[in-house]
C-alpha cells in the first residue's frame, strides 16, 4: 500500500469517484490507500460536494509550506502524549474543524471545538486555547461564548480558580437535548400556523404535516438521546440502578 502525501493525479482520480457517486471505500481500494486517507483528504477540501483536485493540490503544497517555515521557530516543542504522531494530529484536526464549519459552526469556534475534543482532559482555559490554536484570547472568547451558548461546552473553575471549557459525554448529551427541544418549538409554530391560516386549507394541511413531521423527529431523538446515556454512560461492571 503506497505511503506519503497524495499525488495530483490520485486527487483527480478522487474528484472522478466523487462525481460517479463512490463511496470513500471504493475510491480509497481503487488508490490502493486507506478509506481515512480518502475521507481525510476530501473533508478538508470543501466536502464531497465542493473537492477539487486542483485546488485541493495547491491548498495540501501551501500547508507543507508554511509548515516548513513554521517548524524552526518551534525547537522546544513538547512530543505528543502517547507517542501519537504530531503531523497526523495536525491533519486530523483540521478535518474535524472541516467537518464542524460545514455543519455550520463559524470556522474560530469549530478549531476551538475540535481542540477541546482532542484533548485528553476535555478541558482547556481561554490562555491554554489561544496558545494551542496561536490565536489572540479576545477570538477564544468569543468562540466559547458561542459554544456555550448552544450548550456544546461547560464552563468549570480549576484549583487555581481559572475558568476551564469542558467537554465530555454529558456535554454531548444536553446538546443533543437541547437540539431536539429547538426542533419541537418549530413543530409548535408550525401547528400555530394552522389556526391563523384556517384549518382544511392546503396551507394549513403542510404545516400540519411539518408539525407532526418534526414531533416525531424531536420526540425519537430525545427518546435515543436517553436510551443512548442510559446504556453508554454506564460504567462497566454496573447497573443502570447503580448496583455492582
Amino acid at each position: 500500500m503506497p505511503g506519503g502525501r497524495l499525488t495530483q493525479q490520485e486527487r483527480q482520480q478522487i474528484a472522478l469517484g466523487l462525481a460517479d457517486s463512490l463511496a470513500y471505500a471504493e475510491i480509497a481500494r481503487r488508490l490502493d490507500r486507506p478509506t481515512s486517507t480518502v475521507t481525510r483528504e476530501v473533508m478538508r477540501n470543501g466536502g464531497p460536494a465542493a473537492y477539487r483536485a486542483d485546488l485541493a493540490h495547491r491548498a495540501t503544497e501551501r500547508r507543507a509550506h508554511r509548515h516548513r517555515k513554521a517548524a524552526p521557530r518551534t525547537p522546544g516543542t513538547p512530543p505528543q502524549a502517547h507517542g501519537r504522531d504530531a503531523e497526523a494530529v495536525r491533519e486530523y484536526e483540521e478535518t474535524f474543524t472541516t467537518v464542524f464549519v460545514q455543519s455550520g459552526l463559524p470556522t474560530m469556534t469549530a478549531r476551538v471545538l475540535a481542540s477541546l475534543y482532542t484533548t485528553d482532559t476535555g478541558s482547556l482555559t481561554a490562555a491554554e486555547l489561544a496558545g494551542r490554536l496561536q490565536v489572540s484570547p479576545a477570538s477564544v472568547s468569543k468562540a466559547v461564548a458561542f459554544l456555550d451558548s448552544q450548550g456544546l461546552i461547560r464552563r468549570e473553575r480549576d484549583e487555581r480558580r481559572r475558568e476551564r471549557y469542558v467537554v465530555d459525554d454529558d456535554v454531548m448529551y444536553q446538546s443533543t437535548m437541547a437540539s431536539a427541544r429547538s426542533t419541537a418549538h418549530l413543530g409548535e409554530i408550525a401547528r400555530q400556523g394552522v389556526g391563523v391560516l384556517g384549518p382544511g386549507t392546503p396551507a394549513a394541511a403542510r404545516l400540519e404535516n411539518i408539525a407532526r413531521f418534526v414531533d416525531f423527529v424531536s420526540e425519537s431523538i430525545a427518546r435515543a438521546a436517553d436510551q443512548a446515556r442510559e446504556i453508554l454512560h454506564t460504567k462497566p461492571g454496573t447497573t443502570s440502578d447503580g448496583s455492582a
